[in-house]
């Protein structure tokens, strides 16, 4: 006992003693290593505001108000008024300056519902609430396209309580951006930072109305860059907590810049679930640039539908890495198709700039002055070549459709070749009518290899390999030598888009 005791006792000394040893420091580290945001929030929170639109109803229309069982007009306003300050339009009443926790006067017509009565046949009804940031001290804000979309009026809740009814400015439905501006002097503004510089693993924070809560500031990390959600935006991925209402506020790197706008987020709930997607600001300046100037975005293009290429076709067509985008369909007469590209072609660069994935290039013809003169520079065949092409204005999206109702003749029984396709030749009238320049065959039977990646009877085979094919026949010797121990890239139409298909073809064995 005495022994044990004595252990004891040296061993308690033994941690008396080492305890001093350890650096005071170290054991605040954590706590002295946690951002504080406090001084950021106060340098850039007044410049956000709260965004909420109407729409106009007839005001005797109760059908769009219904509400759910055993839930009356009072049940609904107060819960409303409880948990998100807004108050329930009554029927008949002009929607002004209470909405979205507004409250006060508004300066420009917002705050006591313009000249509208009881007796008008028309009424504001609040459809939206979101977010948005003042850009210049005389009254321009940026906030999501789809924040007002719809929208008859729009009205801009400042910090300190003042509402004013906007203008828009300009929309820009592809990027989800638009600018709106209020009549109002030395306002605060942002500062606009650099999105190029972001880091994936530093701190940000949100600002904005979640649910119409306003002011409401969340925080979190970049998640990662270049996330590829949409044509023209690589979207900044975060951790932050948005949610409906916190779309078109800034996203701020700890420097109080702002670097995003809150735009997305993936949700399988309609909440949070801790993946938030923001519109990188460099982007957003660029389109808001060019709608305070005139009111909407001029955009270039090159008439070319893209595809994704996969490691797969990449292997099958000798490049050397998955990269650049492949072209599935000419938009006859456009750009793209007097430069001389064809589908099938791999895109690798736009005016000397690599194109690493699909989504690069219609950012980088995107952001081309319509006229300008570029290269583009394409995988074909095994060999690299250089087009010359001019840009074009983008206009509303065509869609070339082509007369497929010609029946083929009857199908063979079975696909006998390693690729385990039956094909027919196209008439001459029918190819003329599919803008066909190399001829091409039409799928008549699928089974075994075509069979398990997808294509199907009509689709027609444009090349196999790097060899154009014209007619059955050569479609068939083609076939006969092909190695059955490699994967081929057959180039398949189907309706307005081509692809390269990656058929392994079956062994003899196999047949």
């Amino acid at each position: 006992m005495t022994n044990l005791s004595v252990r004891k006792f040296l061993a308690a000394a033994a941690v008396a003693v080492c305890l001093p040893l350890v650096p005071h420091s170290a054991s605040a580290m954590p706590a002295a290593n946690l951002p504080d945001f406090t001084d950021l929030v106060d340098k850039v929170g007044p410049a956000v505001v709260n965004i909420r639109t109407t729409t106009r109803v007839t005001s005797d229309n109760n059908s769009s108000r219904a509400l759910p069982p055993g839930m009356d007009e009072g049940d609904m306003s107060e819960f409303f008024r409880r948990f998100f300050g807004i108050p329930l339009p009554q029927p008949g009443t002009p929607r002004g300056g209470n909405g979205g926790g507004g409250g006060g006067n508004s300066d420009n017509g917002g705050g006591s519902g313009g000249s509208d009565s009881p007796d008008n046949a028309d009424a504001e009804q609040n459809s939206g609430v979101g977010s948005g940031f003042i850009l210049s001290a005389d009254g321009y804000v940026m906030t999501n396209a789809h924040v007002i979309d719809d929208a008859d009026n729009i009205y801009v809740t400042l910090t300190d309580k003042r509402e004013f009814k906007a203008k828009l400015i300009g929309v820009d439905d592809r990027t989800d951006v638009a600018v709106v501006k209020i009549t109002a002097n030395n306002l605060p503004t942002v500062t606009i930072g650099d999105s190029n510089k972001v880091r994936v693993g530093e701190w940000v924070v949100a600002i904005g109305s979640p649910f119409g809560l306003d002011n409401t500031v969340t925080a979190g990390i970049v998640s990662a860059k270049g996330r590829d959600t949409g044509d023209y935006l690589p979207f900044i991925q975060t951790d932050v907590a948005v949610n409906p209402g916190n779309s078109g506020g800034p996203l701020i790197n700890m420097q109080g810049e702002v670097i995003g706008i809150n735009s997305q987020i993936y949700s399988r709930t309609g909440g949070f679930m801790g993946i938030s997607f923001a519109i990188p600001i460099d982007e957003a300046m660029r389109v808001a640039d060019q709608l305070k100037a005139t009111g909407k975005v001029t955009r270039g293009r090159i008439a070319v539908a893209i595809g994704e290429v996969t490691k797969d076709v990449a292997d099958s067509l000798g490049l050397p890495k998955s990269q650049g985008a492949l072209v599935s369909s000419v938009e006859p007469g456009g750009p793209a198709d007097k430069a001389g590209v064809q589908p099938g072609d791999i895109i690798l660069k736009f005016n000397g700039q690599p194109v690493d994935t699909a989504t690069d290039l219609p950012r980088m013809v995107g952001d081309t002055k319509p006229g300008t003169k570029a290269t583009i520079t394409v995988w074909r065949k095994g060999q690299v070549r250089d087009l010359p092409i001019t840009v074009v204005e983008m206009q509303s999206d065509k869609t070339a459709k082509a007369d497929q109702g010609k029946k083929s003749p009857s199908p063979k029984e079975r696909a006998s070749n390693v690729l385990g396709i039956a094909v027919v030749d196209i008439p001459a009238d029918q190819q003329k009518a599919l803008k066909l320049r190399n001829g091409g065959v039409q799928v008549d039977v699928v089974d075994g290899p075509a069979a398990r990646v997808g294509l199907q009877k009509g689709d027609i085979i444009l090349r196999v390999g790097d060899t154009d094919i014209s007619s059955a026949k050569q479609f068939d010797d083609v076939t006969a030598r092909l190695d059955p121990q490699k994967m081929v890239a057959v180039l398949v139409r189907r309706g307005d888009n081509t692809q390269f298909v990656p058929i392994r073809p079956r062994t003899p064995a196999q047949k």
